[in-house]
């Protein structure tokens, strides 16, 4: 049997339902982004631990070591907080090199303060000026839109976070009313509208701890089960929408993209 436990992106109650798991007890708790890994890892120390996260989960505390994580946790990590500069990069060259882009955080997720770093290097690098937009609710990411538009940036960076990805169709629909030229950190994004994506494919991350996850229930210690990494990541690119909203990509962009919706 599964048992399911969903914070619907409030984190803080996330603790209370990994010590409500803990108290079953279970034999494996599989946690489905950061948040959720920290709360559990806090929680217990015995029961098994399979984690999809976007930081380094050794300078977070999750593992001793990828190689060798040594306790009760192991999983997989998207490293998809230190691509936002990267992410950068390639909405500014679609937005024609705007003077300005803003950010789209969520403040209270434990991924948000390394990605934010990485867009903040490498704006100062690109003499881009950084405009900072914080949500943490539904009401909250229609009122940072709101201040996005009074901004008028030349472009739209949505930061790693998984309220903000079970809330993508209502940023998606944000971003293609203002139109701005808006990058988000994973594929399902752009097939619900979005218009540009890069980063890891989050499900072979699933996939892959899914793996983990059954190999740990027939015995194997994930004190010796290396955390997992992506060695590729995604570049997709939606032409409709692209089309729609009278934005050009540009064709370097376009052809090293991996995938095209049309």
């Amino acid at each position: 049997m599964i048992e399911y436990r969903w914070g619907d992106g409030d984190f803080d109650r996330l603790p209370g339902m990994a010590d409500e798991l803990v108290r079953r007890p279970v034999r494996l708790i599989l946690a489905a982004a950061s948040p959720a890994a920290l709360a559990a890892k806090a929680a217990t120390a015995s029961i098994p631990i399979v984690f999809v996260v976007g930081f380094d989960p050794v300078q977070e505390g999750l593992v001793a070591s990828l190689n060798r994580p040594g306790g009760n946790a192991t999983g997989m990590t998207m490293i998809s907080n230190v691509l936002g500069q990267k992410r950068l990069e390639l909405i500014r060259e679609i937005a024609g090199q705007p003077s300005t882009a803003a950010l789209l955080i969520n403040p209270v997720n434990s991924d948000t303060a390394v990605e934010l770093q990485s867009v903040e290097e490498g704006a100062r690098s690109l003499g881009v000026q950084l405009a900072i937009f914080r949500a943490t609710t539904v009401d909250e990411i229609d009122t940072a839109f709101g201040a996005i538009a009074e901004r008028r940036p030349g472009a739209l960076l949505v930061a790693t976070d998984p309220f903000f990805f079970n809330r993508r169709k209502q940023i998606v629909a944000h971003a293609a009313r203002l139109p701005l030229p808006t990058i988000y950190p994973f594929r399902e994004y752009a097939a619900d509208g979005g218009l540009i994506s890069y980063g890891a494919n989050i499900a072979n991350s699933w996939r892959q701890a899914g793996i983990y996850a059954g190999r740990i229930l027939k015995g194997a210690s994930p004190a010796e089960l290396p955390v997992m990494q992506p060695t590729t990541f995604q570049l997709v690119i939606n032409l409709a929408v692209a089309a729609a909203s009278g934005i050009v990509i540009p064709a370097t962009i376009h052809a090293r993209s991996d995938e095209v919706i049309e």
